[in-house]
């Protein structure tokens, strides 16, 4: 899956949710409504997120140092972890305060009319938002399901943006419930409740992102297909017969770092070896361009280690064997 990460879909969202925010808080000053309050600050939160999102994709691309080695690619992770954190603390905690405190201390709205124009608006925009995200998506998600897409994606900001946009569509359904509600029954009860229904779903969303982020910020391993083409691409048969064992781990969302211990001829001189292995990098970055960082090891691989346990053939590990100290190692990156 390609790493894109989606500038055009954040740049929307700030546009929109900028907007959605200003409009939002002066329909809460002339209309007292807590679910406005509540979706004006979720609003202003947004931006906030879709503004770290910006700022993490450009601390991304500051060049390797001996201190960071392997490049800041991982800020990008970072900064969509503080975007959950920001959508629970502000946006969710906010509205379940302001839910409680509406419930509590209900009293009717004023100037409804208000509010309501807002919300259409602001469905309109979030709507051409949600539009954007899911157009940049379709672009790298091919056949996988909506679910699939936020679970595998390496690059965290096109999830981000579109959980957030389908959050504030759902949001504002139910602020217009609320608003809706409270005018036709003069109970402003309703109104609270819409705001901490709002809450609610944005905590439930913070957690989801939360959880994928953090996979992500802990390491994550090449996609299956991603993986396959670098096995198929290291082995060629005659300079590396078999591959022994690879692990694979995103250094960011477009640098993968590939690990792997190689079989060569117990007969290959020096020279030949360190020809198979500069043969095999070339092969693995024709395959997968992302593959930018490599280690291969190379090994003498032996049918009667494979079949007491010591050593197994390719995907499966090979922690040790007395055969592992023979051979000369070489990477680059």
């Amino acid at each position: 899956m390609s790493a894109s990460g989606g500038t055009k879909a954040i740049v929307a969202a700030l546009g929109a949710n900028l907007a959605i925010a200003v409009a939002k808080f002066v329909a809460f000053l002339f209309s007292g409504s807590s679910s406005m309050l509540a979706e004006s600050v979720h609003s202003l939160a947004d931006s906030g997120n879709q503004g770290l999102l910006l700022l993490g994709g450009k601390r991304a691309q500051r060049a390797a140092t001996p201190q960071h080695p392997f490049g800041y690619g991982r800020e990008r992770y970072i900064y969509a972890f503080l975007v959950s954190i920001v959508l629970f603390s502000v946006g969710g905690m906010f509205a379940v305060y302001e839910g409680y405190e509406k419930i509590t201390h209900p009293h009717a709205l004023e100037s409804w009319y208000w509010p309501v124009a807002v919300l259409v608006f602001a469905v309109a925009a979030e709507g051409f938002s949600f539009r954007t995200a899911i157009k940049e998506s379709n672009e790298l998600r091919g056949s996988l399901s909506w679910r699939q897409f936020v679970r595998r994606a390496k690059a965290p900001e096109l999830p981000v943006v579109l959980l957030e946009d389908f959050g504030a569509l759902i949001g504002l359904v139910l602020a217009l419930g609320g608003v809706g509600l409270a005018v036709l029954t003069g109970d402003g009860v309703w109104d609270g409740i819409g705001t901490l229904c709002i809450g609610l779903l944005l905590i439930a969303i913070a957690l989801v992102l939360a959880a994928e982020t953090k996979s992500l910020l802990l390491g994550e391993a090449a996609g299956v297909d991603e993986v396959k083409k670098i096995e198929d691409a290291i082995v060629d048969g005659t300079s590396v017969t078999r591959l022994i064992h690879m692990r694979t781990l995103h250094l960011g969302p477009e640098e993968l770092l590939v690990a792997a211990k190689i079989a060569v001829e117990h007969d290959d001189t020096a020279a030949e070896v360190a020809r198979a292995i500069d043969d095999a990098e070339a092969r693995i970055r024709a395959a997968v361009p992302i593959a930018r960082v490599i280690y291969l090891e190379p090994d003498i691989y032996r049918t009667k280690d494979a079949g007491s346990g010591k050593g197994n053939a390719k995907g499966n590990a090979k922690d040790s064997d007395k055969d592992s100290d023979k051979g000369a190692g070489k990477t680059t990156a």
